[in-house]
């Protein structure tokens, strides 16, 4: 009863946590004038990928690498397939030109790195600092392209108040970090009770948990008609996930997982970004929500019927 209730109540820290961080972070870039784009893809992306490094930082350090594992890359195939899927149904989204170039390339690249690095059946430190590489490059790339746009979105960007947004990230991150040990705490517990593996828990349970922030932001952008915003959160939070947290677990505790166990994620995650590839126009159309959506549905019951073989 405990782990379910450790569960759940990770889950609520997580969604609040990452709302609250994510409007204090989204304040912070406006008042430091960065236009909505590259917002999307770092700060609002770093912010709804919190939960997941929070969860990878705890798990890696209590000797459990695979359910941090399991819970980033269940959380990419969620991103895309579920949470932008559902975004979709409203309407197309339409995507910047930057964002095709950069981030939609990166995130089709990620998972056949992990997979590649993955083939001999264990992630080592080395290959996490491979991997830290790979985003350090992305990230300078990101921030080449926000110094060249700051001129041309200075004026327009609206002045947020700095130490009101501030504390919105200071109380969001403090119920992020209390969610990724609920969160591990109740994985772990619901695993051993049902002999379910830890890394399928993670890819599954934890996953949609942790994805909480992002579909809150997605939706809430979608609404607002911000479509950058909400694909480059999808997109970055992706890349942060994939070349950042699953590293980081990495270099603390190196991972030991079949290849065999991780295909499935690999193989939907990046069948769900393929999917989403705008077209000339980069323009997402809104049919490509039906497809994602299906897709998911795929990916979970490919999960259960691997964890029943």
């Amino acid at each position: 009863m405990y782990d379910y209730l450790s569960l759940i109540l990770g889950v609520g820290c997580a969604a609040a946590g990452g709302e609250l961080f994510v409007r204090g972070a989204v304040g912070l870039a406006r008042w430091a004038r960065i236009s909505p784009g590259i917002i999307g893809a770092t700060v609002a992306a770093f912010a709804t990928s919190s939960p997941e490094l929070s969860v990878a930082v705890n798990a890696a350090i209590a000797g459990k690498p695979q359910i941090s594992l399991g819970d980033a890359l269940g959380s990419n195939v969620v991103n895309v397939a579920l949470i932008l899927g559902i975004a979709l149904l409203f309407s197309g989204v339409q995507s910047s030109r930057g964002s095709v170039k950069r981030d939609f390339r990166v995130a089709m690249l990620a998972p056949v790195i992990i997979g590649i690095l993955f083939f001999d059946g264990k992630l080592s430190r080395l290959d996490g600092i491979v991997m830290l590489g790979m985003f350090v490059f992305w990230l300078t790339a990101v921030v080449v392209e926000a110094a060249r746009q700051r001129k041309a979105t200075a004026k327009a960007a609206a002045r947020a108040s700095g130490w009101k947004a501030a504390l919105s990230c200071i109380f969001g991150l403090a119920f992020l970090v209390a969610a990724g040990n609920l969160i591990v705490t109740g994985a772990r517990g619901i695993a051993v009770s049902f002999g379910i593996s830890e890394f399928i828990i993670g890819e599954t349970v934890v996953a949609i948990g942790t994805s909480m922030p992002e579909l809150a932001t997605t939706i809430i952008a979608r609404l607002r008609g911000h479509d950058e915003v909400g694909l480059g959160t999808i997109l970055g939070s992706n890349i942060f996930n994939g070349l950042f947290i699953i590293p980081v677990a990495a270099v603390i505790c190196p991972i030991k997982v079949g290849l065999s166990e991780v295909t499935i994620a690999l193989l939907f995650g990046l069948l769900a970004i393929v999917f989403t590839c705008p077209d000339k126009e980069n323009f997402i159309r809104r049919s490509r929500g039906v497809i994602l959506l299906a897709i998911y549905a795929a990916y979970l019951l490919a999960v259960i019927l691997y964890h029943r073989a």
